[in-house]
């Protein structure tokens, strides 16, 4: 039997052998273990070693206050938080929605709801009013742990069975508790029972090809047991200071800002600024010491714009995820720091499945090699391995611990990760030593600085507005986010083709989608490229984009949001995605 300690020890013993990795790893037995009593309380926060090292550190940018919070401290802390949900009914089993930036009550929250059993449906803050209700319907959440700024969104969601707690509210909101009554708690807490491997833990919503986002539920052992492979990747070792760039809500975050760092016993760094700025982020890094970095195309694209050698670094460790990073931005990171950028490659399904982990030869554009624990086969349509192909996991006795249970539907039921195989949907190139390079989504689905779209959710909105008669969303290039939404729109009879029309349709769509979703071009058109069965050609589009053709009969006239100043106006203080 192997146990998570023997796992995790293993892994990082071998950190820079990642053939004797492949071959000796093996996954910890699917017994009863809760991570955050087992492993975060009684071997990080209870050995004399780790308990006093800081577990959580926050910088901020505005106030220039730093927070640090020790493995100990923060086992005190998740219990008393534990203890008060409790007290609101909580039981196992139950589901909560977390909404809240990078502040200290977000990581009690995750770590008390483990220890309870409670199953956590992480959400982004800048979701829409629609956007959450959907999250609280289809997620069945009967509590809500949110900040004060999204007090008046979840205003009517809900009914009056949801529990509401607001966090860092300087005053009382009529209906809601406030967090921080967790500090009048025992700072002991007792489980109801044991946990089981299979007990469901998180519930992530990602958009598909359908009108509606999946719910992705992984269980207790999927993400926390799964995560020694992001570990491995990232190449962390105990006493790390790493930092990720990624938002809450994310699978992301949960990958790199919590399950990795924590099963190294590396502390999680996070700095949050109102608006993201590269010289002053790379100068925190220096200051403080920051020894591992993961960070999304776009940031690396934004940071290789300032004088990079000029930032003093202690880094050991650099990571990419999300795209593959063009050759120059590596170049650059390389010429200034003599580190080589490694991409790693993963799924909300998933953690990381393969990676350029350390030590390794990193052939530049590829995603590097399957990492320990995932056994991947490349496969075309009809499932016969061949060189290009879905990324494909082989289950049954192979099943990697990482894999969610499920995509949730009615009813609790769960499909997509049964069977002998999981496929992925992601087509990639696998060369001659087993290094994959990544070719595109099998559908439409892509990304705009790390942030995954759905082109069919987009075009559901869109077709919303009166004017619209049809539409489709492709990406667009673009040097800082990889790629942007763009719409072709077909416009209803009697609707103009004018930037009237233009900006009326931009202003719906700021009212119905999220910042990191927003259309940023509109092209009105008179006919949409469409198949002999009336289905529209996304990738005849795609092609016109990629080849900047605005000599092509199926060109319209084109508006940019930039192009309209009140527009910008709009504009919520955010993340780079923004």
């Amino acid at each position: 039997m192997t146990t998570f300690q023997e796992a995790r020890s293993f892994l990082l013993k071998h950190r820079t052998d990642y053939d004797a990795a492949v071959k000796g790893f093996r996954w910890p037995d699917p017994v009863p273990f809760n991570w955050a009593l087992d492993w975060f309380d009684a071997e990080l926060a209870g050995n004399s070693e780790s308990k006093h090292r800081p577990a959580l550190w926050i910088v901020d940018a505005v106030s220039n206050q730093e927070t640090k919070v020790s493995f100990a401290a923060l086992s005190r802390r998740s219990n008393q938080t534990a203890n008060f949900l409790r007290a609101q009914g909580l039981k196992r089993g139950d589901h909560l929605l977390l909404l809240l930036g990078n502040v200290v009550p977000l990581w009690e929250t995750m770590l008390a709801a483990m220890k309870l059993g409670v199953v956590v449906i992480p959400a982004t803050t800048l979701l829409t009013p629609d956007e959450l209700r959907d999250r609280l319907d289809r997620g069945g959440a009967r509590v809500v742990v949110a900040s004060q700024e999204q007090v008046a969104k979840i205003a009517g969601l809900g009914g009056d069975q949801l529990v509401r707690i607001v966090v860092g509210a300087p005053s009382k909101h009529e209906g809601w508790l406030a967090y921080e009554q967790a500090a009048d708690f025992p700072e002991t807490f007792k489980p109801d029972g044991p946990t089981n491997a299979d007990d469901p833990m998180l519930l992530y919503f990602t958009s598909g090809t359908t009108a509606k986002p999946k719910l992705v539920r992984h269980s207790q052992r999927s993400y926390p047991v799964g995560g020694l492979s992001t570990m491995y990747w990232l190449g962390l070792q105990p006493g790390d200071i790493h930092l990720n760039i990624s938002s809450p809500g994310w699978a992301k975050h949960a990958w790199s800002c919590f399950f990795a760092p924590w099963n190294a016993g590396a502390t999680v760094f996070v700095v949050n600024q109102p608006r993201f700025d590269a010289k002053g982020l790379l100068a925190t890094i220096g200051r403080c010491g920051v020894t591992t970095l993961c960070a999304p195309p776009t940031v690396w694209r934004l940071f290789i714009q300032e004088k990079l050698a000029t930032f003093k670094v202690s880094l050991r460790e650099v990571c990419g995820a999300g795209e593959p990073l063009n050759p120059e931005v590596i170049d650059q990171v390389r010429a200034a720091w003599g580190l080589t950028i490694r991409d790693g490659y993963g799924q909300t399904e998933t953690t990381a499945l393969a990676g350029n982990s350390p030590g390794q030869k990193v052939k530049v554009g590829s995603m590097g090699r399957p990492l320990p624990g995932y056994r991947v086969q490349i496969t075309d349509t009809d499932g016969q391995v061949t060189k290009e192909g879905e990324v494909t996991l082989v289950l049954g006795a192979d099943r990697p611990a990482g894999l969610m249970q499920g995509y949730q539907g009615d009813g609790g039921k769960l499909s997509g990760a049964d069977g002998d195989l999981y496929r992925s949907g992601d087509v990639v190139f696998a060369d001659d030593e087993g290094y994959l390079t990544f070719v595109g989504r099998s559908d439409d689905v892509f990304k705009s600085s790390d942030y995954r779209i759905s082109p069919f959710e987009l075009e559901s909105i869109l077709l919303e507005h009166q004017s619209v008669a049809e539409a489709a969303v492709v990406p667009s290039p673009d040097p800082i986010r990889l790629a942007i939404p763009k719409a072709y729109v077909l416009l209803a009879s009697g609707a103009e083709r004018s930037a009237e029309t233009a900006l009326s349709i931009f202003r719906h769509l700021h009212t119905r989608l999220a910042p990191f979703k927003r259309i940023r071009r509109i092209e009105l058109v008179t006919e949409l490229p469409k198949t002999i069965s009336g289905k529209i050609r996304r990738v005849q589009l795609r092609r016109l984009e990629n080849d900047s053709n605005r000599d092509d009969p199926l060109r319209g006239e084109e508006f940019r949001e930039e192009d309209f100043p009140e527009l910008q106006k709009l504009r919520p203080a955010g993340s780079v995605e923004n």
